[in-house]
């Protein structure tokens, strides 16, 4: 039991020294590192302590590995990070009302991003309309779960913030929850209130589209409470 941890702590420590050897040295996506045996002899480690490292930061996507190219540096994979996050026993346990006012602060916040490109880039606005038309007539409640998470995903998309795609997507992981608690006669208020937001984006009204997502995302609390008092 104490060679597990003690094994484990090393494989950290290495991760971390090779990140801290990658932003020291400047190097970008792409710029080689030096071999394995090189790497163990810098930081005074086994071969196989490195390689456990090694392969921590793969999954990560901050080094790659490939056969006759040896080491180089990767680009994180947020996706990978969000999906293994969202199975994190303690962040299921963080108060429903933190995760909704994350949620408001993050979709908010990119509202000013996504009115600018929508009003250099007008298919911004059809692709989000399209989701919403697609909202309306849904028939079951996972169909219009599946559009209303596709929908602010793609709001998030349109402010070219990609890193806080990767947010967004963890915390709806933990929206699933409410919005399974979600009645058939909310559905068409929740899609009227998409049209509504991206109809205020895209004639730059960014105060009115701010107040309308806020309200929209706030719908939780209610549901909550209901969820508490029964």
């Amino acid at each position: 039991m104490i060679e597990t941890v003690s094994r484990r702590k090393l494989r950290d420590e290495v991760a971390e020294r090779i990140k801290t050897y990658i932003a020291s040295e400047g190097l970008l996506p792409g710029d080689r590192l030096p071999t394995e045996l090189a790497l163990a002899a810098r930081f005074g480690v086994s071969r196989l302590s490195l390689r456990e490292a090694t392969k921590a930061l793969e999954f990560l996507g901050i080094v790659e590995s490939k056969t006759g190219v040896g080491m180089t540096v990767g680009k994180i994979d947020l996706g990978r990070v969000t999906d293994h996050l969202g199975f994190l026993p303690a962040l299921h346990s963080v108060d429903p009302l933190v995760l909704i006012d994350s949620r408001i602060i993050i979709e908010t916040g990119v509202l000013p991003h996504v009115a600018v490109r929508m009003k250099c880039d007008e298919l911004l606005y059809s692709s989000l309309k399209a989701i919403v038309d697609r909202s309306g007539p849904s028939r079951d409640l996972q169909t219009w779960i599946d559009l209303d998470i596709r929908f602010h995903r793609a709001l998030l998309e349109a402010s070219g913030l990609f890193p806080l795609v990767a947010f967004g997507d963890l915390l709806q992981v933990f929206f699933q929850r409410f919005r399974d608690s979600v009645k058939k006669a909310e559905w068409k208020r929740g899609a009227e209130s998409h049209q509504r937001l991206i109809d205020f984006l895209r004639d730059q009204d960014v105060g009115a589209a701010t107040s309308e997502l806020r309200e929209h995302i706030e719908s939780h609390k209610q549901r909550i409470d209901a969820k508490r008092e029964s």
